[in-house]
C-alpha cells in the first residue's frame, strides 16, 4: 500500500489514486455490499477551483458485509412511503407524480394560488 498524505488520522488520496481494496459506500452497493459497521479506512479528495475539494469516505472491502434482503414488510413501507409522496396536503389526491418540494401542492392547486 503507498503512503498517502495524512488528515487527523485518515489517510487521503487524490481522486483515482485510491489504493486497491477501497470502496466507497457506491462501489460497495455496486458490488452488493455495504460497510457493515466498520470505520472509515481513508479518505479520497477531489480538488474543485475556487471551492474545498470533494470528499468520499474510502471503506475495506473485504470487512464489507453483504446487503441485507428487502423483506415483505419493508417492501410495504417503501410502497406506502412513495405513496404518501404523490398525495396533494391540498386537495388530498393522488397527483399520479411525486409533488414536488419546491410547490408543496400538486400544480392545479400551486395554479390557483
Amino acid at each position: 500500500m503507498t503512503t498517502a498524505p495524512v488528515s487527523g488520522s485518515l489517510p487521503v488520496y487524490r481522486w483515482r489514486l485510491a489504493p486497491e481494496g477501497l470502496a466507497t459506500r457506491r462501489q460497495l452497493r455496486a458490488m452488493e455490499l455495504r460497510p457493515g459497521g466498520q470505520d472509515v479506512a481513508a479518505e479520497l479528495q477531489r480538488p474543485r477551483r475556487k471551492r474545498g475539494p470533494l470528499v468520499a469516505y474510502l471503506y475495506l472491502i473485504d470487512l464489507a458485509k453483504p446487503v441485507r434482503p428487502m423483506t415483505p414488510a419493508r417492501w410495504a413501507a417503501l410502497a406506502k412511503a412513495n405513496a404518501a409522496r404523490r398525495i396533494c396536503p391540498e386537495c388530498q389526491r393522488d397527483a399520479g407524480y411525486v409533488i414536488a418540494t419546491s410547490l408543496g401542492m400538486c400544480v392545479p392547486c400551486a395554479d390557483t394560488n
